[in-house]
């Protein structure tokens, strides 16, 4: 049976590729003319040509993205902090959070040719290990959210390859909530590791994209004192959550 299955796949994964940079060159022409008209303006523009992308490409590659709130929809600006399993995960966001948003994402990717210049013009990159680049990034969040445009992180860092729902989380998003007194927004993606899974591309597969949005956590009166009792509060909220979905193995408390 593997041998018959493994060339399918392989038949799958290239299809879902092609299908994939087809909508990327269709959409490129007019994201360059957006990107014209700056970051806040243009980027805005950007994003609606983005969302097309993945409303065509999800379907056509047979993945089904649903959503669930467990909130009240609203229109505010917020701060998403979404788990962060799979490569895939920036497209599903793509798909389904409110626009106008920006994610924040890692500089090494806007040196891929074609896809880093839709890349540098649609995310807040950040170079991890430059301090300064670092500042510039976090002040460009800020002057997004003063304009209405909510952020996107991952405060794992990096995708999650452990047996655990979460890693340990980063200050960032936290410490920026309560200097913007911008209320918390956790957000799951449920199936996005199984679809594409960090064993590499190879193992793509169709199927099920459950996002959950889960209430908002006010950050209102909180100083930079807080940011770790924030911190394990989102924290504890998001691994009780995604626990309910899936079995995980039980950490072994030493000592």
């Amino acid at each position: 049976m593997n041998f018959l299955l493994k060339p399918l796949r392989v038949i799958y994964v290239v299809y879902a590729a092609i299908v994939f940079l087809g909508i990327m060159f269709l959409i490129l022409p007019p994201i360059f003319l957006a990107s014209l008209l700056g970051k806040e303006k243009g980027g805005n523009i950007i994003f609606y040509f983005l969302r097309f992308w993945a409303h065509v490409w999800f379907p056509m590659v047979g993945m089904r993205v649903t959503r669930r709130y467990e909130c009240e929809k609203d229109n505010e600006p917020c701060i998403y902090v979404v788990n962060h399993r799979s490569y895939l995960d920036a497209a599903i966001a793509v798909k389904v959070m409110r626009l106008p948003f920006r994610p924040l994402g890692k500089i090494e990717m806007s040196k891929i040719p074609f896809f880093g210049f839709i890349y540098k013009n649609s995310v807040v990159a950040v170079d991890r290990s430059n301090a300064p680049a670092r500042a510039r990034s976090v002040r460009e969040m800020m002057t997004a959210l003063k304009a209405g445009i909510s952020i996107l992180m991952f405060p794992e860092g990096t995708t999650n390859e452990s047996d655990q729902p979460l890693r340990p989380f980063h200050n960032g998003a936290f410490r920026m909530a309560i200097e913007m007194q911008i209320p918390i927004k956790p957000v799951l993606y449920l199936d996005a590791g199984d679809r594409l899974p960090h064993t590499g591309p190879m193992n793509l597969s169709p199927g099920k994209c459950r996002v959950v949005f889960l209430p908002n956590i006010p950050v209102k009166g909180l100083t930079l004192d807080d940011i770790n009792t924030l911190k394990q509060q989102v924290f504890e909220v998001m691994d009780k959550e995604l626990r309910k979905h899936r079995h995980y193995p039980t950490l072994q408390h030493v000592g």
